[in-house]
């Protein structure tokens, strides 16, 4: 049998703790799991976005198309002021113009797409977009670049606002790189 022996000036203690080289093996652990998790996290990120933007995209497309069937123009052309029988807010926007636009999408509209906030007498068209128009993931930001004169297939970024719009033909694209107005 084997007699463990102490000192009687001191005492016994066992060894408590890690050494330097075991926590330095889960430093290094640590960082390789850190090296090979974090790409993978930022990629699903960057995929994220580029989801969120096409459905956005797809959202607005949708609710112009629906907008023209409806009025026969393209929302924004005419002005989204100037109705009659608004017991409501009337738009306040001027034809060609981004509050145009955006009235014309997120309230009621008559025939002639004046906008009201309340479905009232000759307010029975929309809203097309309930929550208000959508953020560009990559600007955060809802605001159009409108554009009257450039055809069909013509637009391209310009970087300044979220959505790049033409009322003459209905285009809208992404505005915040080239590659994205491509979607």
């Amino acid at each position: 049998m084997v007699k463990t022996i102490r000192s009687k000036n001191k005492p016994y203690y066992p060894q408590l703790g890690f050494t330097l080289v075991e926590l330095l093996i889960v430093v290094v652990i640590l960082g390789v799991l850190a090296a090979v998790v974090i790409p993978q996290f930022a990629d699903s990120s960057d995929s994220a976005r580029e989801a969120a933007l096409k459905s956005n995209l797809g959202t607005l497309r949708s609710a112009i198309e629906l907008y023209k069937s409806d009025h026969g123009d393209y929302p924004g052309l005419n002005a989204s002021s100037g109705g009659t029988g608004c017991t409501g807010n009337d738009g306040t926007g001027a034809a060609n113009s981004q509050q145009a636009l955006i009235d014309q999408l997120t309230r009621y509209t008559d025939s002639n797409g004046a906008s009201c906030d309340e479905s009232v007498a000759n307010f029975i068209y929309g809203p097309y977009i309930k929550k208000g128009v959508p953020d560009n993931p990559y600007t955060a930001s809802s605001d159009f670049a409108m554009d009257a004169t450039t055809a069909l297939g013509g637009l391209s970024a310009s970087g300044t606002e979220a959505w790049r719009y033409s009322d003459d033909t209905g285009e809208l694209i992404a505005n915040d790189s080239a590659a994205h107005a491509a979607f």
